[in-house]
């Protein structure tokens, strides 16, 4: 009986391992805070990767497809019940990641007799200006981080997270329009992807490879009607190479 806690830990490790080797196969994912709103991004097989949720609220994620679309539900139904018991203005990513995605997770993780969520992703809430948007990074295992600087990226082998945001930050500023953003985050997609080596010291006009996969792109629109801020783009509308 005394080496079960050990047993626990090493299966906790185990399945850790199994998680992060289903996830080689994803491709990532990025989030935005623009004068205009939050941009969200992803390059997928035709899954979607990037969601609304609520009035002011977005996913984008990475994993295995009826997974995203577990918590995709989760959190929909946690946001809209918040909103109906309290107000809608009390709908925030804190308290969702709080007390609904971060515990789902959690506890899909630590059963180990049970399939876990192969899943990662950012979850982003609009603020009234770019300083009060609020990005959030969530794993797997039910852990998140608030991003600062106005950019996030969820990347299946997190090392590689911060080289891709300090590249992203360096090509952009509050001036790239929403076309410079996307044609910013394919460009780091497509190293991140390849794992071609390092970043280009500039953003190539050269139509990234995308290898018969699609450009997912939306945005919470900081200037709307209505509650409802959400609202998908086509690529060919804010790529120029799309």
């Amino acid at each position: 009986m005394t080496d079960e806690p050990y047993r626990w830990l090493e299966a906790v490790a185990n399945r850790r391992e199994y998680i992060r080797d289903q996830l080689k196969g994803a491709t990532p994912v990025f989030a935005f805070s623009r004068p205009e709103g939050i941009l969200l991004c992803g390059v997928g097989s035709g899954q979607s990767k990037v969601f609304e949720i609520y009035d002011r609220h977005a996913l984008a994620a990475l994993g295995h497809p009826v997974d995203i679309e577990k918590i995709r539900q989760s959190l929909i139904e946690a946001a809209h019940l918040e909103g109906f018991t309290r107000a809608p203005e009390d709908v925030t990513v804190r308290r969702l990641l709080n007390f609904s995605l971060g515990p789902a997770l959690k506890g899909a993780f630590e059963q180990v007799f049970a399939a876990p969520l192969i899943v990662e992703g950012i979850f982003a809430e609009l603020g009234a200006g770019p300083e009060q948007d609020i990005l959030a990074r969530f794993s797997f295992d039910g852990t998140h981080r608030f991003e600062r600087g106005g950019i996030a990226v969820s990347h299946p082998v997190p090392e590689k997270e911060a080289p891709a945001t300090a590249w992203l930050r360096q090509h952009l500023t509050e001036k790239s329009s929403l076309t410079d953003v996307v044609e910013a985050a394919l460009a780091a997609w497509q190293v991140l992807s390849t794992g071609a080596g390092a970043f280009p010291e500039a953003i190539s006009i050269t139509p990234p490879d995308l290898a018969g996969r699609v450009v997912e792109v939306g945005l919470l629109e900081r200037i709307g009607h209505g509650r409802a801020r959400y609202r998908p783009l086509d690529p060919a509308t804010v790529v120029r190479h799309a």
